[in-house]
């Protein structure tokens, strides 16, 4: 069967966009510099660390090492006893007043009980159809050389929509603010939880109770959409899934069938790796614990330094077939020589995206890195879904790498769906192999190329 991408296949707790602009970058294993360097440029928590404990150490243990700095413990980040792909406990600590994070940490390592120890770092955002954005012109990102209207340095989604726009059982993560689930373009395609009917109790036993359409980890609550401030997270959404050939606003690249799951951690002021963490793990343990074939999760956001928990949470997404899609981040910099987090992580299951403008040119405020940026993509003037205030769907146009990781999310979920049973390593190939090669990425992306949807009956 002829099928997209036989033949050619794309915010630092702030957005990756113009409208809220972030920091993620390459993939570097470890910090270069100083911790007390690092946190006199890096947000972070203040007075909070991350402990993770070698397997198997006794609450007696952990009590008396916490006792012994007057700290307190605030969270379970992932336990130990709840996850078999957890090396111990992680925690989340305050520390007394007085005492530095760099001290902490440094005085915290010397623990035989402890893995590692680190800061809370703060992330931010880096944001043939009849559907009128389609038609209009407007959404050239998922343009190719054949549709109509054309433009040869969109996705070529619109080709690869001829073999199939069917994404049905394939589920995607949006790791980003919350998402207007009922967005006339987006309702039908966002995940209503099977598993966990609305009764005030956790069915599941996943620890989150009626989590209907995913969870907020910031506010720890199941209310993944908060009203008109969950802009970005919709934005994303829908160029990854919204309702296509419905008459109705845009199309998404996946538009028929995905399911998306919200795991909300970001606000207007960011979020931070502990909820990060806890919101890759959610939609891991959504697929190991239930089967889901859940394939990505789309990541517009980053900033933070390096952590060591959230390599591990990747990790486990990475042992559990999921893809971790994320910016490259909107400051203009070579992510080789300044690497930034999350996407400058080195796990086998990243795939970093640069973006592009509708000429083909690297956008002058993208991140870029021969070693560490994958794939270009449409990333300048997307239109995509948005929320208005009193809950009215509308659609905006934004700018940033935030806004072209969503068409590569959309691209591996179309992949998934044409190729079942492919593994994230699989899809990533698959991604990275049809890139179309471009003078402006040459040298500043590992493909030195575009996104490229394009099925194998492309002409």
């Amino acid at each position: 069967m002829v099928t997209p991408l036989t033949r050619c296949l794309l915010i630092t707790s702030m957005l990756f966009g113009t409208i809220a602009i972030a920091t993620v970058e390459g993939h570097a294993q470890g910090p270069h510099t100083s911790l007390a360097a690092t946190l006199n440029r890096t947000p972070h928590v203040p007075n909070q660390v991350l402990v993770q404990f070698r397997p198997g150490v006794t609450e007696e243990a952990k009590d008396s090492i916490r006792d012994r700095i007057h700290a307190q413990n605030n969270e379970m980040v992932a336990a130990q006893d709840r996850r078999k792909d957890m090396k111990g406990d992680l925690e989340l600590w305050s520390l007394p007043p007085g005492l530095g994070i760099a001290r902490a940490v440094r005085d915290l390592q010397q623990q035989p009980a402890i893995e590692f120890v680190e800061p809370n770092w703060i992330y931010r955002h880096h944001t043939t159809s009849n559907d009128p954005y389609f038609t209009n012109g407007s959404l050239w990102g998922m343009y190719g050389d054949g549709t109509s209207p054309s433009n040869p340095f969109g996705s070529q989604a619109g080709e690869a929509w001829a073999s199939t726009t069917d994404c049905t059982d394939v589920y995607i993560g949006i790791i980003d603010e919350g998402l207007m689930y009922f967005h006339e373009d987006l309702a039908g395609n966002v995940w209503n939880n099977p598993f966990d009917p609305v009764d005030g109790v956790d069915n599941d036993g996943n620890g989150f109770i009626d989590d209907t359409y995913g969870y907020d980890f910031q506010s720890n609550d199941n209310s993944v959409y908060d009203g008109s401030n969950d802009n970005h997270g919709t934005h994303v959404s829908g160029t990854v899934a919204a309702k296509g050939g419905n008459g109705i606003g845009v199309a998404g690249v996946c538009w028929n069938g995905v399911k998306l799951i919200s795991a909300k951690f970001l606000g207007r002021a960011g979020g931070t790796t502990a909820d990060a963490i806890r919101a890759v793990d959610y939609i891991t343990d959504l697929k190991t614990r239930h089967g889901l074939n859940v394939v990505a999760t789309n990541n517009s956001w980053g900033g933070g330094g390096y952590s060591a928990g959230l390599y591990d949470a990747i990790e486990r997404a990475n042992t559990a077939n999921i893809l971790f899609i994320a910016a490259a981040g909107n400051s203009g910099v070579d992510i080789d020589i300044t690497p930034s987090y999350p996407a400058s992580y080195s796990n086998s299951n990243m795939i970093t995206v640069a973006a592009i403008d509708s000429t083909g040119n690297l956008a002058s405020w993208s991140n870029y890195g021969s070693a560490s940026a994958d794939i270009g993509a449409p990333g300048v003037d997307i239109w995509s879904t948005v929320p208005k205030k009193n809950n009215r769907s509308a659609y905006g146009s934004y700018s940033g790498t935030s806004m072209a990781t969503p068409h590569v999310t959309g691209a591996a979920a179309l992949y998934a769906a044409a190729h079942p049973g492919s593994t994230a390593a699989q899809i990533k190939a698959a991604i990275l192999s049809a890139a179309i090669g471009t003078p402006s990425l040459t040298g500043k992306t590992v493909t030195g190329g575009r996104l490229n949807m394009c099925s194998s009956t492309c002409p």
